[in-house]
């Protein structure tokens, strides 16, 4: 009976996930970025923010008040990997997937995808590798599609929850290392070097030699469950780095429509 309850999740798991990863049709809240403008800015060690189109990114979006659904770790050439199609674009960016647990895509999976860089500062080359293999030391987890109750919470774009549960709310599950959250993984890997995101600070008094009482600002590391891709450009620790802007950006070369019609505004009746 048991094994039948677990065929039956896994089989239910895997068909909420395929439904929840499908599109779910509206605009973005801006542009899609250029891929080739994007592949030119990028260093290892980056975090790509995207703002998803799937069913499942309405409701991360909703819950974590946020433009942004996904995030992915720019890690160069590490992987060896390329897509099989013509172009052969390399896969260097390591992200988690609802379907296909932690992967290696390439630059391909974001176009016509609105996207926003952040990179860490201050880290050493061997710090931003101890990051990155770290990720790639997990392709290939997958996420537990038989914990179905993490998944049927997504089939509601926007429930009905009280903002200061909504974090928590995301971080609920198995505790599957993929999750579907994928800054859940990304911010494990910053941790595992101690750079910080968005850590707990509290203010603690003490006595000392020039000043009574002194105040020293303390760290506490935020656990990771609870980080969400937006945590990454609200951090002040991630400089934002703008594909178009640092790709040279002029505003006297843009194109505009001198003669463009603006629409008619309808008529409204007013009583005087």
């Amino acid at each position: 009976m048991a094994g039948i309850f677990v065929s039956m999740t896994g089989w239910l798991g895997a068909r909420l996930s395929r439904y929840l990863s499908q599109p779910s049709g509206g605009d973005g809240a801006a542009l899609p970025t250029d891929p080739a403008k994007l592949m030119a800015c990028l260093q290892p060690g980056d975090v790509l923010l995207v703002e998803g189109k799937a069913r499942i990114s309405v409701a991360i979006k909703y819950l974590t008040q946020s433009t942004w659904s996904h995030a992915a770790l720019y890690a160069g050439d590490v992987t060896g990997l390329a897509d099989a199609d013509a172009d052969g674009s390399p896969r260097c960016f390591l992200e988690a997937n609802l379907q296909e647990g932690v992967r290696a895509v390439s630059v391909a999976e974001y176009e016509g995808l609105h996207c926003r860089v952040c990179r860490p500062v201050g880290l050493g080359v061997a710090e931003i590798d101890t990051v990155i293999e770290f990720v790639k030391a997990r392709l290939g987890y997958q996420y537990d599609l038989k914990n179905v109750f993490d998944l049927v919470r997504y089939l509601l774009p926007t429930p009905p929850v009280p903002t200061r549960w909504r974090r928590r709310m995301l971080a609920l599950g198995s505790g599957d290392p993929t999750r579907a959250i994928c800054s859940t993984l990304i911010a494990q890997a910053f941790q595992s070097v101690s750079y910080p995101i968005l850590p707990v600070v509290e203010s603690i008094a003490f006595e000392g030699p020039d000043c009574s009482p002194c105040v020293k600002e303390m760290l506490y590391v935020r656990h990771h469950s609870l980080f969400v891709p937006r945590d990454f450009d609200v951090s002040p620790y991630f400089a934002i780095i703008k594909p178009t802007l640092a790709a040279g950006f002029d505003y006297r070369a843009l194109a505009w429509q001198e003669s463009h019609a603006q629409p008619a505004l309808p008529m409204v009746a007013r009583r005087w």
